[in-house]
């Protein structure tokens, strides 16, 4: 596939698939959404069973004794402990960890018709039954090889859905199926949140189940937990009315709210994918996916914001499956096969995950950012969109960069949103960092938590990465116009100021470089003289060397330093380079500092002038400092002077050099 071909695909499915062996009459093939693992069981487990998951860390390979056909089978989080449900009554446990005791442990569900229709790991050592009468939740002692029942919870249930990200638990309820109650678990604990009901179009008469758990997502979006609900279609005169995605947002202490509706404008067999934040919806018919913002603005109405898909609905990027090289006359030959996109084996699992059990493969659904540069036109709306994605930050750059290339630069308005856009989320994430500072020299314990907690996910793009990345073009295209640089250079600045974020002294330098490149010497006088640019000891050096092309350079250093009142020292020496030794004199002694400058330095350049009034006046003036300080004109030894002394007698005699009486 050509690179322009790529680039027409919004969506891709990971590079190297995980492999197994597919479904068939001997082998089941189970997935664990919490580790993200696939099991492949031949005969029931006697014949073996093989783990693959993300890492190596989640290969594994094992038997188990045949007792019957498995329902579900899934790991621990620390994979320490393997539990394998084989009937509506027990979940049967082996400790799988080095040096245990693999015969099995059973732990049967409570009441004498309950039956459960499922199990979860909420932690290493704490596990839920899901039943048809509600919830067990147990800590498994695994070296006691025993469950102790934490809590229970007497609801009537239809089907759940876990959630690993968020440890919350939702179960449907009632007999339409729409009332739906959710469980956190935490710590050990379990807290029931607020239930809600799912607004039905259509309620059968007589009530039977209506809402399917393939119809219901768990899903955390920006890190708020919502249940989308897939509402399909109402049968018209004019035929099926499209279907919609409703989002309720789930509250730890108050209901759950209708929020978003995402406007299919499709109707027929849909699934849902989220990731990073996007929801990604299926449509099967149409062999395509739409892409939903929920951040993005929408249609407002009823307290609830209506979206259109982010994108122009299109099909997954086309996936080429190697197969085992084939032997050939001329050699071995690699064979590929086309996947079928959108096939019916496709199971999809959340957040990301594309299963197909008959081919046997296990792919992770990914975005490519790249491609979605090229079809949002609007530079604004598309940093935006980048801004609220992972592992966008060398994506935004590009942009940025691309935006100031000859022949595609764009007007200085959208520079300076793009910019601000940039600076407020780099403002935001300064005043973390500080915050977290703070905080972490309050509570020394517990540090690294409250270090996670606060930094965000958001790309950052701060000073440095602006400089290397995007206004680094400039140099590659010399033919890009010095007023349309500057004009970036200063809207990146005030940019930063309108933040209040201090302005690296490099950009200044670029500035100064760039207005110099073109003999601008007025324009930076004014930005010198106006505060255009900040004063700072590397810029007062850089004027300094800029005083051969631009004299006035070096009174504007000088009166830079000046303004810097920790830069004392370093007009002292500018001018002592220029052999200005009065001057130094003076300065120092209208700043305080005469009884502690050098002596050897000043006689030093002092006597590089080959000047020998300069001379003689320097030298008195450190043999009258040493009267006053010490009562005595004689230098002190560690003032290392003494061949300054005799270079002096030289020149004007011993008789000249002050009294020591």
């Amino acid at each position: 596939m050509s690179a322009v071909e790529a680039d027409s695909y919004y969506l891709h499915l990971s590079k190297n698939p995980i492999r197994f062996e597919p479904v068939s009459s001997v082998t089941s093939v189970f997935f664990d959404d919490s580790n993200r693992q696939v099991f492949t069981v031949r005969s029931n487990g006697a014949a073996g069973i093989v783990v693959k998951g993300p890492d190596e860390k989640s290969f594994s390979s094992l038997r188990l004794e045949d007792r019957g056909e498995l329902i579900s089978i899934k790991f621990s989080h620390d994979m320490k402990i393997l539990g394998v449900q084989r009937s509506a009554r027990a979940v049967d446990f082996t400790n799988m960890y080095a040096n245990a005791d693999v015969n099995e442990y059973s732990q049967m569900c409570k009441g004498k018709d309950t039956k459960i229709i499922g199990f979860c790991w909420t932690s290493f050592h704490e596990i839920v039954f899901v039943t048809d009468h509600g919830l067990e939740h147990y800590q498994v002692i695994s070296d006691k090889k025993t469950l102790k029942l934490l809590k229970t919870y007497s609801i009537q249930v239809n089907w759940f859905i876990w959630s690993c990200e968020s440890s919350v638990l939702l179960v449907s309820s009632g007999s339409l199926g729409n009332t739906l109650f959710p469980f956190l678990f935490k710590s050990g604990t379990v807290m029931k949140l607020p239930k809600f009901e799912v607004e039905l179009l259509n309620i059968p008469r007589p009530p039977q189940l209506s809402l399917k758990q393939r119809d219901v997502v768990l899903a955390k979006i920006y890190d708020q937990l919502y249940v989308l609900v897939l509402r399909h279609g109402a049968a018209t005169p004019r035929g099926t009315s499209p279907a919609e995605v409703i989002l309720y947002q789930i509250f730890n202490d108050s209901n759950a709210k209708k929020t978003d509706i995402l406007r299919l404008n499709l109707s027929g067999r849909f699934a849902i994918n989220i990731v990073d934040s996007l929801i990604i919806v299926h449509h099967q018919v149409s062999k395509t996916s739409l892409v939903y913002d929920i951040h993005t603005p929408g249609e407002l109405g009823n307290g609830v914001t209506y979206h259109q898909p982010f994108l122009s609905p299109l099909p997954i990027r086309p996936f080429k499956l190697s197969l085992p090289a084939v032997p050939t006359s001329s050699g071995s030959e690699v064979q590929e096969y086309n996947c079928e996109l959108y096939s019916p084996n496709w199971v999809i699992f959340h957040p990301n995950v594309v299963l197909d059990a008959k081919l046997g493969c296990f792919w992770y659904l990914q975005l490519n950012l790249e491609s979605i540069v090229y079809m949002l036109t609007d530079k604004c709306r598309l940093i935006d969109f980048l801004l609220l994605r992972q592992d966008s930050k060398m994506v935004i750059l590009n942009v940025c960069r691309n935006m100031l290339i000859p022949g595609r630069q764009v007007s200085l308005t959208v520079i300076a949103t793009v910019f601000n856009k940039l600076n407020r989320v780099y403002s935001d994430h300064l005043n973390t960092a500080n915050g977290i500072a703070i905080a972490m020299l309050i509570n020394s314990v517990g540090s690294d938590a409250i270090r996670a907690e606060g930094m965000s996910k958001t790309p950052i793009i701060d000073q440095s990465d602006i400089y290397t990345h995007v206004l680094s073009v400039f140099d590659e295209y010399k033919d890009s116009s010095y007023k349309y640089v500057v004009a970036v250079m200063v809207e990146y600045i005030r940019s930063l100021g309108i933040f209040q974020i201090p302005v690296q002294h490099f950009l200044f330098e670029l500035i100064i470089n760039t207005l110099v490149q073109h003999n601008c010497f007025y324009q930076l006088h004014q930005f010198l003289q106006y505060h255009v640019v900040s004063d700072s000891k590397p810029l007062a050096c850089l004027l300094l060397s800029l005083e051969g092309s631009y004299p006035p350079a070096y009174q504007l250093a000088l009166d830079m330093l000046k303004r810097l009142s920790t830069a004392n020292d370093s007009i002292i020496e500018v001018l002592l380079s220029k052999h200005q030794l009065l001057p130094a004199i003076r300065f120092s002694q209208s700043v305080g500092m005469v009884d502690h400058i050098s002596a050897r330095k000043f006689l030093e350049v002092a006597k590089a002038t080959e000047n020998q009034m300069t001379f003689f006046t320097v030298f008195r003036f450190f043999e009258q400092r040493n009267v006053r300080l010490r009562g005595n004109a004689k230098f002190h030894p560690g003032e290392y002077c003494d061949p300054y002394v005799e270079h002096f007698k030289q020149l004007f005699g011993a008789d000249a050099v002050l009294s020591t009486s």
